[in-house]
């Protein structure tokens, strides 16, 4: 490396390191305290990290990459961005604070360029090895050539390491013959309760080596390089290479004075490397210690260059925890902060002057050149490297309903006949399984539009003709990535495919599918896949204890719940097939948009702001309700529920059901009728919608906007005051109980509350409550008026 640019990269780190730990100082110890806790920030983990991300993101890094940092690395990211002009002094300054710069690096709620968000640690590691294969699959698409294949790296931290969603993406990585992935550990040894086990860097080379990775171990700086060279040097390096971490690190805080007695105890009267000792102050022996590999940004920059294939690289770089403040290595550092005594003398040994804590160049002799020098950093000369792709047309979606059919059965034939026809929209909807593609209806659509893969593979039932309904051919124009029984890795894909149009600048349709119980398996993934505002479709199938045959560990209770609660997902969970096909339709236009604006009158929703969305389904054929008499279904259905059964003026009862128990509240509801007045069936696809319409219009009444009406409020108006209603799902009672409130009528929420059990439907909607006798007995027993026989 030029000795300029060494300079350069050494100011650089310099002014991360002050400005990165001024702001996590200011905002607990300058700017005034509201609440009595903690505000916190990380600047140990922040030092660790600063020489291997400058070398990074100034030498390394080209536009095309894509980066996801280290939760408590934030402040030397916002702080290299505000070097760089994307963030701003006032953010800066309001670390922590209501919109200020966030706790840790997020797409959607910092202004600064954060390609992944980061957070919940070990998911921002995993989707850097799914975002390379999303890359892959739209490189090898005709309307993707020409995308510049980036660097897809992880900034990890040595503790994420402990999480088992890294093991499970790597070997699905070496499943999809993974590329262009780098992951930099940074291997301070010290984690938030303690230090690190001896002897880690050995399994995770081992684990990395075993699922095809190059792996580079980067332990020793410049400093110690050059020392082992001199006369004694081969001893110093064995000495550092046999020192326990809790040794090192607690040498490292003591300082100088004690590093040189420590080593002279040891090492001393052996010669040359005594003498190797001697020659150096304290200052600059506790230098020589401190300069492992990843602390010296000239060694990372070196590293970085000499990587030249596409070969997944880990890079083990070791580091001390706090490098270069008052508390590098002690053991409490990962919550710890300077004090305000600390801080006063690191500000005078970094040459900040007073009142001068947030200039960019305080401490640079040359700013112009350091400005003309970082004018022409390759990450940065293009600017933020957020893109967009246009809106794909959705073709016109129905389904006959003429015949019984389940729900999942209509969401394969949905999609099987997208595949036949030449839709724009078809030919990016990339779909994904883990290992229930056949069981979830995803075959129709993947033997019309195969699996992918970077080379062709050929099916060797097919070669051999052996009859069978999977006709599985990999090939790169396949339009279906198949994964291990892993959720985590499902919504990760997910996650990273639904962020394509603003990371690559194409847009993708994904689809995912995935037995409803095991929605809890990945429900981490999923959260932080719609924290980025990634926008695909997951499809939880099969649902509730209607899978009754599987038992209580595949029969879902509380999604219904978690569909309703997640923020980014819009959750549906329609009974019939023509209600699947409008939901559908809407959906594939809701994935896309990505506006701004208020909400929609009719429904209080910020539809045209978009989102994800979550189709529970179910494998119960059902009877299907024919042609439709009331013209308003098909937008009742997109907006929540429709009146199915419209009631009268004097309504005693009204049924409201969601999803696959819809045959049940109809059959009850028959029987009602006969003694009952004027009874109404709501029909209801999505209580979430519902729910957020009902409580948005709330809100804009409190603000003084009378007329604000949601419309689920329009929907039951009309009830007369003494209208009971009764709620019902094959799912968590919670999800619909709250509907009484709406205009205060009195709520029996019928639903399943504990775990399930083999059997037949009947045998199991009889037992939970939720079949049509059910139904009617706690009519007859909780609302006044005529009794009605059983159905």
């Amino acid at each position: 490396m030029a000795e300029a640019e060494n300079t350069y990269l050494k100011t650089m780190e310099s002014r991360l390191m002050w400005l990165s730990h001024w702001m996590i100082h200011n905002a607990n110890n300058v700017r005034p305290k509201v609440d009595g806790i903690k505000i916190g920030g990380h600047q140990a983990s922040s030092a660790s990290m600063v020489s291997i991300m400058t070398a990074l993101y100034f030498s390394a890094l080209r536009p095309e990459d894509r980066v996801a940092v280290k939760p408590h690395a934030s402040p030397i990211f916002h702080a290299m961005q505000y070097m760089m002009g994307n963030q701003t002094l006032e953010k800066m300054q309001n670390f922590r604070g209501f919109d200020g710069v966030q706790s840790y690096p997020s797409r959607t709620k910092d202004i600064d360029d954060v390609d992944f968000s980061t957070g919940s640690v070990g998911l921002g590691v995993a989707i850097t090895a799914f975002s390379s294969i999303i890359q892959d699959y739209i490189a090898a698409k005709t309307w993707g050539e020409g995308l510049p294949l980036g660097r897809h790296v992880a900034l990890v931290g040595d503790a994420e390491l402990d999480e088992g969603n890294v093991y499970e993406a790597l070997q699905e990585g070496w499943k999809n013959d993974l590329r262009n992935c780098w992951w930099i550990i940074d291997y301070n040894r010290q984690s938030l309760d303690g230090i690190v086990r001896e002897g880690l860097f050995e399994r995770v080379e081992k684990i990395f080596d075993a699922f095809g990775w190059n792996v580079i171990r980067i332990k020793y700086g410049v400093l110690q390089q050059a020392a082992f060279k001199e006369e004694g040097g081969e001893k110093l390096r064995e000495w550092i290479d046999a020192c326990p971490n809790q040794q090192y690190s607690a040498l490292t805080y003591q300082g100088g004075a004690v590093w040189r007695k420590h080593l002279m105890d040891d090492l001393g009267d052996q010669g040359p490397v005594t003498a190797l000792i001697e020659k150096r102050s304290d200052d600059e022996l506790a230098a020589l210690m401190e300069n492992l590999g990843g602390n010296c940004v000239q060694t990372m920059a070196d590293v970085f260059q000499s990587v030249k294939d596409d070969r997944p690289t880990c890079f083990l770089a070791y580091t001390i925890k706090g490098w270069g403040t008052p508390i590098a290595g002690h053991k409490d550092n990962h919550g710890g902060l300077m004090t305000k005594a600390q801080m006063a003398d690191w500000q005078k040994q970094m040459n900040v002057p007073d009142g001068q804590e947030w200039e960019k160049f305080a401490t640079v002799s040359d700013p112009d050149a350091l400005q003309e020098w970082m004018d022409k950093v390759p990450f940065f000369a293009e600017g933020t490297r957020r893109y967009t792709d246009e809106t794909l047309t959705v073709p016109k979606i129905e389904m006959s309903s003429d015949r019984e059919i389940s729900t999942q059965m209509a969401f394969g034939k949905i999609l099987d006949d997208l595949s036949k026809g030449d839709s724009d929209l078809a030919d990016r909807i990339v779909t994904t399984s883990p290992d229930v593609t056949g069981t979830t209806n995803l075959g129709p659509w993947v033997n019309r539009r195969k699996l992918f893969a970077r080379e062709a593979q050929a099916d060797a039932f097919i070669e051999h003709r052996i009859p069978s309904t999977a006709k599985w051919e990999f090939t790169p124009e396949g339009q279906h990535i198949e994964l291990g029984i892993a959720e985590m890795n499902l919504f990760l894909l997910l996650g990273a495919a639904g962020l394509s149009h603003s990371l690559f600048g194409k847009r993708l349709i994904p689809i995912g599918t995935l037995y409803d119980p095991f929605v809890s398996r990945g429900l981490d993934a999923l959260n932080y896949a719609c924290y980025q505002d990634a926008r695909f479709m997951v499809v939880g199938t099969p649902s509730g204890v209607t899978l009754a045959p599987e038992g209580g560990a595949h029969q879902s209770i509380g999604t219904p719940l978690i569909g309703m609660s997640q923020d980014g997902l819009a959750a549906f969970e329609p009974a019939f097939a023509d209600e699947l096909a409008a939901i559908m339709e809407w959906s594939f236009s809701y994935l896309q948009r990505n506006g701004e604006g208020d909400p929609d009158e009719r429904t209080w929703l910020r539809d045209e702001t978009g989102g994800s969305v979550y189709l529970r389904l179910s494998t119960n054929p059902i009877e299907q309700p024919g042609k439709r008499p009331d013209p308003d279904w098909k937008q009742g259905a997109v907006d929540g529920a429709y009146w199915l059964r419209r009631p009268g003026p004097n309504c005693e009862v009204v049924i409201a059901y969601q999803g696959s128990v819809a045959p049940e509240a109809i059959r009850a509801a028959g029987h009602l009728a006969e003694a009952r007045r004027d009874i109404g069936v709501l029909a209801i696809t999505s209580a979430d919608r519902l729910n957020a319409g009902w409580t948005a219009a709330q809100r804009a009444r409190a603000r003084g906007q009378s007329n604000a009406t949601s419309h689920i409020e329009r929907l039951m108006q009309e009830l007369p005051p003494h209208c009971q209603l009764l709620t019902v799902i094959d799912g968590h009672p919670a999800t619909l109980s709250w509907l009484g409130a709406v205009q205060g009528h009195r709520t029996i929420p019928l639903g399943v509350e504990h775990f399930g059990q083999t059997g037949t439907i009947n045998d199991l909607y009889r037992h939970f409550g939720i079949d049509a006798d059910s139904i009617i007995q706690k009519i007859n027993g909780l609302t006044p008026g005529r009794k009605v026989k059983r159905a």
